[in-house]
Parts: C-alpha cells; sequence; structure tokens
C-alpha cells in the first residue's frame, strides 16, 4: 500500500516541461518541408499544401517550460478520447485507458518531468502507442495554457476533429478511403468560448516521438498539411497550433510548438438556433477555395471548409460534440447520444450492450464541498485496490441531462474562479484534477475487503 501511495502523491507532483517554440525551430521545419516536397516531386507525387507561416509563439504566450502535474496530463488525455471507440467492447469506458499511465512520468535532476522507469520498458507499453497517446496529452495541456493567455477570460474546450467534422462531410467508407485528402485534417479542435461572444476555433495537430530531435521536424511539416485542410471563414485566415511531443529529449520531456495566427471566430447572429436544437448531418462538398491573384480565378482544392452561412450549425456541432464528451465522461451512454449525430457515431452510445456496460452516472462523490456525478473504475495499483473517479459538478450535469447546453456554459463560466480555488485544496486522498469545463478526475486507495482463505483440494 505505501508503494501505491506513493504513486498517488508523485501523480500531482508539479514538473517542469520544456516548451521550444523558436524561430530556428520553424526554420527547421521549413527545411524539412521543402526536403518533402522535392521527394515527392522527384517520385511523380503531388507536394501538400501547408500552412504557410507558421512561426514561434510570442513570449507572452509561452516561455520555456510550464509547470504540470501527470495527473492533469492523463485527465486531458482523458477526455480526449473519451469518444473515440477505439477499445475493444462497445459500452466499455473509453477514456480509462489513461490510466495504464499512472507511472509512466517522474521527475528528473533539474525538476524538469520525464519518463520513468516503467514508462521506457518497452514490454509495459508500445512505443507508437504510447508516444501518440502521451504525445496528445502533452499536446492538449500546454496548447490550452497558451490559449488561455491568448485569451484569458475564456473557457477552452477540445473537440475530436473527426467528431466534428463528420457532422458534415463523409469521412468513412470505401469510397471515401479512396481519396488522399480524407486523411488530412486536424487531431484537435479548441474551442475558446465566452458565453455572449463569437467562439474561437483553433484546429490543432499533435504528434509524439521517441526518435532523435530531427524526427521532429519531420512530424512537424507533416502536422502543417494536417492543420491546412481545414478552414474557418475565408482561405488562410483560421489560427493553428502543430506540435511534436519528444519523450526522450535532453533534461525531460519537450513539447514542440509552432503556431499561425488567424481569426477563426464563429460569428453567429442573434436569433440563431442554439446549440440546445438538435444539428442535422450535412453533405458539405469537400472543397477549399483559393482566391486567384489579380484577374486569376479562384483554385478550388480538397479540404474542408466552412462558410458564414453555416456558422451557426458548426458552432452548434462543436457545442454539443463538447457536451456529448463530458457526458461520456460521466459514463453514461444515452445522455451521451443525445449531443451526436447518426453520422457522429451516435447508435454507438445508444442502449445497452450487455450486463454491466449500460451502467449511467451510478456514483457521486463530495469534493472540496462540491458535489460531483460521474462513475468510478476500481483497479489494482502495484496490488493494491485504487478507485478512479471521473464526473462532473452536478449542477451542470443536470443541465447537460436535461439538454440546457447554453445555460450549461453561461453556469461553468461563471464558475471559473471555484474551480481555481479548488486546486490542491480539497479534502479528496488522493490526485484530483478539476479542468474549466466542470470535469473533475480524481483517484485513492481503497481498504482492502476482507478475504476467505482458499480451500485446499485434497488428493485422491
Amino acid at each position: 500500500m505505501a508503494v501505491a501511495q506513493e504513486v498517488l502523491e508523485d501523480l500531482v507532483r508539479p514538473w517542469n516541461v520544456q516548451v521550444n517554440s523558436t524561430t530556428a525551430l520553424a526554420a527547421a521545419v521549413a527545411d524539412a518541408a521543402a526536403k518533402d516536397d522535392k521527394e515527392r516531386r522527384e517520385e511523380d507525387r503531388e507536394p501538400l499544401r501547408r500552412k504557410a507561416g507558421l512561426r514561434a509563439l510570442p513570449s507572452a504566450e509561452v516561455g520555456q517550460s510550464f509547470t504540470l502535474t501527470p495527473w492533469e496530463i492523463l485527465h486531458a488525455l482523458g477526455r480526449a478520447q473519451v469518444l473515440s471507440r477505439q477499445g475493444a467492447g462497445r459500452g466499455l469506458a473509453e477514456h480509462w485507458g489513461c490510466l495504464k499511465y499512472c507511472q509512466a512520468l517522474e521527475g528528473s535532476t533539474g525538476r524538469y518531468m520525464a519518463l520513468s522507469e516503467e514508462g521506457l520498458n518497452p514490454r509495459r507499453h508500445y512505443k507508437t502507442v504510447q508516444s501518440g497517446e502521451l504525445g496528445i496529452g502533452f499536446a492538449l495541456t500546454v496548447a490550452e495554457r497558451v490559449l488561455k493567455q491568448r485569451y484569458p477570460d475564456h473557457v477552452v474546450s477540445v473537440v475530436d476533429a473527426d467528431i466534428a467534422l463528420q457532422a458534415g462531410w463523409a469521412l468513412v467508407g470505401k469510397e471515401v478511403k479512396r481519396r488522399d485528402w480524407v486523411s488530412l485534417r486536424p487531431d484537435f479542435l479548441l474551442e475558446a468560448w465566452k458565453p455572449g461572444q463569437p467562439s474561437k476555433v483553433i484546429p490543432l495537430a499533435c504528434k509524439g516521438t521517441h526518435s532523435k530531435p530531427s524526427y521532429v521536424h519531420t512530424q512537424l511539416a507533416s502536422a502543417s498539411a494536417r492543420v491546412e485542410a481545414l478552414h474557418i471563414g475565408p482561405w488562410d485566415q483560421t489560427p493553428t497550433l502543430v506540435t511534436s511531443t519528444e519523450l526522450l529529449g535532453q533534461g525531460g520531456i519537450s513539447v514542440h510548438v509552432l503556431h499561425a495566427p488567424g481569426d477563426g471566430s464563429l460569428t453567429v447572429q442573434p436569433d440563431a438556433p442554439g446549440a440546445d436544437l438538435p444539428v442535422e448531418d450535412l453533405n458539405i462538398y469537400p472543397d477549399v477555395c483559393i482566391p486567384g491573384d489579380g484577374d486569376e480565378d479562384d483554385e478550388r482544392v480538397s479540404g474542408f471548409q466552412v462558410l458564414p452561412d453555416r456558422y451557426a450549425w458548426f458552432r452548434s456541432v462543436l457545442v454539443r460534440a463538447g457536451a456529448a464528451g463530458l457526458m461520456g465522461f460521466t459514463g453514461g451512454g444515452e445522455p451521451t447520444a443525445r449531443y451526436l449525430t447518426k453520422r457522429q457515431g451516435r447508435r454507438h452510445f445508444e442502449g445497452f450492450t450487455h450486463a454491466g456496460t449500460g451502467i449511467v452516472q451510478d456514483v457521486e462523490q463530495e469534493i472540496g464541498g462540491i458535489n460531483f456525478v460521474g462513475t468510478d473504475h476500481v483497479f489494482r495499483l502495484n496490488g493494491t485496490r485504487v478507485e478512479a473517479f471521473s464526473g462532473l459538478a452536478e449542477n451542470l450535469f443536470d443541465l447537460l441531462r436535461d439538454g440546457r447546453v447554453e445555460e450549461y456554459r453561461r453556469e461553468a463560466h461563471a464558475m471559473r474562479p471555484r474551480w481555481r480555488s479548488l486546486r490542491g485544496q480539497h479534502d479528496w486522498d488522493g490526485p484530483v484534477s478539476v479542468r474549466e469545463d466542470g470535469s473533475v478526475m480524481a483517484m485513492q486507495l481503497l481498504p482492502e475487503p476482507p478475504r476467505r482463505r482458499r480451500r485446499r483440494l485434497s488428493s485422491v
């Protein structure tokens, strides 16, 4: 039990995570992109369209490091995975997959975060899976910090780009798979929102690697093509972020990040339908309009573009997909399904599969004087029984359960100061992470149940 307790304490111990966002990095990525384009031409392949103007973040938005805890990184990863539907069994909570990294991160000399001995053990984690998933956790945590500097009075929500885009474009099927552009899309859409103001939408492409530092440049060059595929409003006016997390960097884990400036606002008329109403799947033609120079004609290229006449629809898609993720994080199937369209996978969350997978929000916990509703997962950590809990503040849960997602946003935004005061000051005996969307992830030790002595079989 002492070992498990130490693991839980380490999960909320703050460590520095190095952040690299420099003009030198931008130049190296541009060189990697040029090299890839040259190789494609030599092989008679079309060079990729890439986001122009990738550059270092302003010093006001990022320094040389951020102070993070492993638990908030795992919370970000869990929230990102909740609608992924990658698990082996339908009805099982996807987000608990983040718990396999409970002992993968630790502090190194100089108080920088690094992979632990278990994290470096290839028998425990496939390197590709580990770098991809931890790359998501670090990317989202760092991106959220950056956007909080950029939009300090906004809440940042994360939506799986596939979930959002599926409501307007077909992304699966035999015919679709033959189109090369389908695989080129962002990993996530970050929405910075404040009630009464236009949302800001920032596409994010993120990767992770155990390889040498030069591979980071290749990953970021590839990511530049993924974010170029989506445009909110006119071409090349959408702000973007690209990241590559280097897990074996000198001195610990490093997050390499570049951005392209832009507006990305979803300006919606006051009389437009709100997100409380269901949205319909659309069939938008998959192209982007690139304006011609001077007297030249506009060029139509493959990709995804949301024009002003569909801003209200796309805002509702993002808001409702975010609500679906929150309800999935609390363990509910039917409450999650109500916020998704048919193409987004509503059927996956409807109905029961078998006994034990249809439990809906069956746990209540009080943390720091706030009641949370959600679900739990009991497992053994180094032989010790522990309970992981994920949920949503009860008042916010009630609003989403009843379909009042616009009121949820107003209430969640108003509660931001309360979340800040809760961090590090609570009565829960274990790690706790609370995000500004009202979601919580916590873990604690459980007492061992009384054991019955196993009866020995007598020999015949």
